[in-house]
């Protein structure tokens, strides 16, 4: 009988204990799967949160929120600037205003309204004002009942469709047509579909604004009511159209990293001027979101080395138990020729094969446990992070809390959709692992066992 031939058979020559150790060593290797595949799904979360949650500095004015307030408003060369320190990646504009419907109540919500004021529309607000709209109303007008009375609809021009904190939507669904073209300078729009509806518009068509036609090119889903009922425009054409050319409400700042906020944060004010501009951050947010993931990495980091510490003690003890057993079958063996390689090798495929059959277990439950077990982890740790609301400020300088908000609810998100992610590879990786120990583990003992004397291990027995 050859050396593999013999030690296939060995691994069953006791039922019982063939299936104690590959139960045993199964389940420490199915918690090694577990916590290498938490591990490695984590740490591809807080890289996905550093690049491209927590990269994001708003800049605004100092002294301007929404449409009150009072300051100077940022220009291109504001942004030029900011564009040139070292870590921002992109600096996105928005330059916003607010649309009165022509005819309705003068009060246009931080404005004074004139006869001559440009800044109507054709369009009504799908927004009813309700008690807030109304208690706004009165404070400006001191009415007690205005029965043309209509929310405006705020209009924001960006140079970059693809922030969604830069047109105040948690998301941008184009519900028909196209996109616009952001660097454009053509009385082009995209509309929420609430105002879509709300004035029985499609794509192709035209309403006034400014006393100009602007063509709708598509109508989006902003994702929330507010969102819906907004208007989406070139930065260049709502400056040119509004009367706010070369400038520029706020500035959405991505950063390549998380880890260079504070730098970049601090190098703003100092180009820009700590008195000209107030600077949000969205630092603060994402370490809330980063610091249970932190510690899911930290358990899963140590829970996989004393998984593999674990594995490695059980085969290697096995294998001491197994060749303690069979002394005087070495001996025999000694004593008619076998060489000390040949009853290492009996030995090791021994080990291969209850390893291997315990692998098998170990994988099947480790990908069946895997997502189960990181949301316990994630559920014990998630107190730590604050959820944020999916709120849009509205208005050029409310944008900065608003980004900030929304932050702390995609934040939220990211810890939330979690999910451990199979790879053939890892279990490949995990399976040799698994043989590297099983040689070890196998290859001590028997080593030792097998220099042993035929006469000394005969006489002991």
């Amino acid at each position: 009988m050859g050396v593999l031939s013999r030690g296939i058979k060995n691994a069953f020559r006791n039922t019982i204990r063939t299936i104690s150790i590959t139960f045993i060593l199964g389940l420490s290797i199915a918690m090694a799967l577990i916590m290498f595949l938490a591990l490695q799904t984590v740490n591809m979360k807080i890289q996905n949160v550093k690049s491209s949650i927590g990269n994001t500095i708003t800049v605004s004015p100092a002294g301007v929120r929404g449409f009150e307030g009072g300051g100077e408003l940022l220009t291109s060369q504001n942004a030029t600037d900011l564009a040139s320190i070292d870590h921002v990646a992109k600096v996105i504009q928005t330059t916003s205003d607010r649309l009165r419907l022509e005819g309705s109540s003068t009060v246009s919500f931080g404005r004074e309204s004139t006869t001559n004021d440009t800044s109507t529309t054709n369009l009504t607000s799908p927004t009813e004002p309700g008690s807030f709209g109304n208690r706004q109303r009165r404070s400006e007008t001191g009415e007690t009942a205005a029965t043309d009375f209509a929310m405006p609809i705020q209009v924001t021009g960006t140079n970059d469709l693809g922030s969604l904190e830069s047109v105040n939507a948690s998301k941008l669904d184009l519900t028909s047509g196209e996109k616009i073209d952001p660097a454009t300078s053509e009385n082009v729009a995209l509309v929420g579909k609430d105002v879509a509806t709300k004035n029985n518009l499609s794509v192709g068509q035209s309403f006034r604004a400014y006393n100009k036609d602007i063509t709708i090119k598509g109508i989006f889903d902003g994702g929330n009511t507010f969102s819906n009922a907004t208007i989406i425009m070139p930065i260049k054409t709502i400056q040119l159209l509004s009367g706010q050319s070369d400038q520029i409400n706020s500035m959405i700042v991505q950063v390549d990293s998380i880890d260079n906020i504070s730098l970049v944060s601090n190098a703003i004010k100092t180009k820009l001027g700590e008195d000209k501009v107030d600077v949000t951050s969205s630092e603060d947010q994402v370490k809330s979101t980063i610091t249970p993931l932190e510690n899911i990495k930290s358990i899963s980091l140590y829970s996989l080395f004393g998984s593999l510490i674990a594995g490695s003690i059980i085969i290697l003890l096995t294998m001491i138990m197994i060749v303690r057993e069979r002394r005087r079958e070495i001996g025999v063996l000694k004593a008619i020729g076998s060489s000390n390689g040949k009853i290492m090798a009996q030995f090791t495929v021994e080990s291969l094969v209850l390893t291997f059959m315990s692998s098998i277990l170990g994988i099947i439950l480790g990908v069946i446990f895997s997502n189960p077990v990181l949301k316990v982890l994630v559920n014990n740790n998630s107190s730590a992070n604050p959820s944020g609301a999916n709120l849009a400020a509205g208005g050029p300088g409310g944008r900065a809390m608003g980004a900030v908000m929304r932050l702390g609810n995609d934040a939220g998100n990211a810890l939330r959709d979690i999910h451990a992610i199979v790879d053939y590879r890892i279990m490949l990786y995990g399976l040799a692992a698994a043989i590297v120990i099983a040689i070890i583990g196998s290859a001590i003992p028997s080593f030792f066992i097998a220099k042993v004397r035929p006469a000394e291990v005969m006489r002991s027995e």
